[in-house]
């Protein structure tokens, strides 16, 4: 499947020399929800902003739906819809009158149901006609999703969409960007909120010092470098770990009355089995079995800190 966005051999350096990109190569398909994760100053601002047009490109090329960024401009933005991380709305403007705007802005003609559409979904209709200084930052934050998607993009960027806004309104952006992806748009997403691109994403990429060092499905991901935690509840509390369990690398809880073991399910088959008749073997009892699995947070951690 041809992608919809194309980012080849991109690299960007500011004035300052600071590199905030670095050589970085992407593609992403149509329809998909593509969830970029990084820690601040990864690059991940800059990069959508280089695929909208708005910060310069220095070297590489990128394209969206077939078109080249530089070269066909105002046909690649027309496909855009982007929602900065920075709060930046016509404040003295009422919500009908900003929307309806910036659909003109890209040479759409008026279409009243259309904008009608995007407020009800944002829960932003009994607020149509308050002037937007009177807004709360989580509606404000609505207003500008709203003005993204005012000319019915084929590309949605979120940068950091959820910042500041409650949970009930995080509920209805999703169910929205849900419904979005369900029409064909694809999504791009930046969150500091991991479990919102666990939840939500189709394939996960980490930037971090301005280079990709990872783009892959999410449950791909999830079952590659996930590891499981297995803690033992023991009958009776353990002073120490005796040595006969030493090649399990056992972690004994601070009580004494629980052993964790971390494994990788993938690379130790049997190992649990193994690990319980050692402690058989050593005369331990236990009481209860639990197992967790890693987050998508756990593994962008440990990713990063690699």
């Amino acid at each position: 499947m041809q992608p919809i966005i194309s980012i080849s051999d991109v690299s960007k350096t500011y004035a300052t020399g600071f590199r905030a990109l670095d050589h970085i190569d992407l593609a992403i398909a149509p329809g998909e929800i593509f969830a970029l994760l990084g820690p601040n100053g990864a690059g991940k601002t800059t990069l959508i902003g280089l695929t909208c047009g708005i910060v310069k490109l220095d070297q590489g090329r990128v394209s969206v739906g077939g078109l080249d960024i530089i070269d066909d401009y105002r046909k690649v933005r027309a496909m855009i819809g982007l929602v900065p991380q920075e709060l930046t709305t016509d404040a003295f403007e009422s919500v009908w009158a900003t929307v309806s705007f910036s659909r003109g802005l890209f040479g759409k003609p008026p279409d009243p149901a259309h904008i009608e559409k995007t407020l009800r979904a944002l829960s932003l209709w009994d607020k149509k006609d308050n002037k937007i200084m009177t807004l709360s930052g989580g509606m404000k934050r609505r207003v500008m999703i709203a003005k993204a998607l005012s000319h019915e993009p084929r590309v949605l960027f979120l940068d950091e969409p959820t910042a500041g806004v409650d949970v009930a309104l995080r509920k209805d952006m999703w169910a929205m960007v849900r419904a979005l992806r369900e029409s064909g748009v694809t999504i791009v997403l930046t969150t500091h909120y991991i479990e919102e691109a666990e939840d939500m994403a189709d394939r996960v990429g980490v930037i971090s010092h301005g280079k990709i060092i990872l783009v892959e499905d999410k449950v791909t991901l999830m079952r590659k470098l996930g590891k499981k935690q297995l803690t033992v509840q023991l009958h009776g509390p353990l002073t120490q770990i005796p040595e006969s369990l030493a090649r399990h690398q056992l972690t004994l809880n601070e009580a004494g009355t629980a052993l964790s073991y971390a494994y990788d399910p993938r690379a130790s088959q049997g190992a649990v089995a193994a690990l319980l008749e050692d402690l058989q073997r050593a005369g331990i009892r236990f009481e209860d079995l639990q197992t967790t699995q890693s987050s998508l947070e756990d593994i962008f951690v440990s990713l990063v800190k690699e």
